[in-house]
């Protein structure tokens, strides 16, 4: 993995653990992810005529993200409701690289060599540190636990099936603008339904927020698309989870959640990670 590479990830990183505050801080979750699903839409509107169409192998990988991504933001909106974000977001995240890693042998030929599945195995030992320290002295909340690994479970997913549609599209902007367009209409379409008149009064107070958040996710995964045309998906998958770092330390500024020493050394664990794997690049 080159260092632009690796920046590049490390940027998607830090945009993705800020627009998942974002979704967090605003109190009703469907109203947040509606914002930002819905911006989604508007982005990629806005930048589907200035990029090159998904070439036709890309389409049937497009359309399963979709359905993943529909799954993923409804595990991911449980895994908020019921669990505090510095537990829920690294434990989603924490638990998908070591799955991507396992799945892009299988189905996209990608098997790591010594390096890198190091750095691999290192990182998400420090992922799963700073999630298992969010349990401590707290009775586990298996209903958000359950979600949140099931979240996890989906990511892992949408990564190997993106990372192989994007390669496939011969243009990231491209894939990333269409499965905005596809997906995002979906959650806007069930709160449309389900609030009916009072659609506009509940998204009024929360709508710069909420768009704020939609181009910080687009950003976000549009960053690591183009990566994954760049290098293998797995040491990808496990760069962009050091956001639980920055997630974790958003919880700890802006919500008042515990960071503490066990935490700082989760995250040096991730920095030798992620030295390990750009040593393998």
């Amino acid at each position: 993995m080159t260092p632009l590479v690796s920046a590049a990830v490390l940027l998607a990183a830090v945009t993705h653990a800020s627009w998942n505050a974002i979704a967090h801080r605003i109190t009703d979750k469907l109203v947040g992810f509606t914002l930002i699903s819905g911006g989604g839409v508007l982005i990629g509107l806005a930048i589907a005529p200035f990029v090159a169409f998904p070439a036709g192998p890309a389409w049937p990988y497009l359309l399963a993200s979709v359905v993943v991504h529909i799954a993923y933001y409804a595990l991911l909106m449980t895994s908020f409701r019921l669990g505090d974000f510095g537990q829920a977001y690294p434990i989603a995240r924490g638990s998908a690289p070591l799955v991507v890693t396992v799945l892009a042998a299988v189905f996209a030929h990608e098997v790591p060599g010594n390096w890198a599945l190091a750095g691999i195995a290192v990182s998400c030992v420090g992922l799963m540190g700073v999630s298992l320290w969010g349990l401590r002295g707290n009775r586990p909340n298996w209903a958000a636990i359950g979600a949140a690994f099931a979240t996890g479970l989906t990511i892992a997913v949408y990564t190997v099936i993106d990372g192989l549609g994007v390669r496939a599209a011969h243009s990231p902007l491209g894939y990333i603008a269409w499965l905005m367009i596809i997906q995002g209409v979906v959650i806007p379409g069930y709160m449309c339904a389900r609030a009916r008149a009072d659609t506009v009064r509940l998204l009024r107070p929360y709508a710069a927020l909420g768009l704020l958040g939609s181009a910080l996710s687009v950003s976000a995964y549009a960053l690591v698309l183009w990566a994954q045309t760049r290098a293998e998906l797995a040491p990808i998958a496990a760069l962009r989870e050091s956001s639980i770092i920055v997630g974790a330390a958003i919880g700890a500024l802006f919500f008042k959640e515990r960071f503490g020493a066990p935490r700082i050394a989760a995250a040096g664990l991730l920095v030798v990670g992620i030295g390990l794997m750009m040593h393998a690049g």
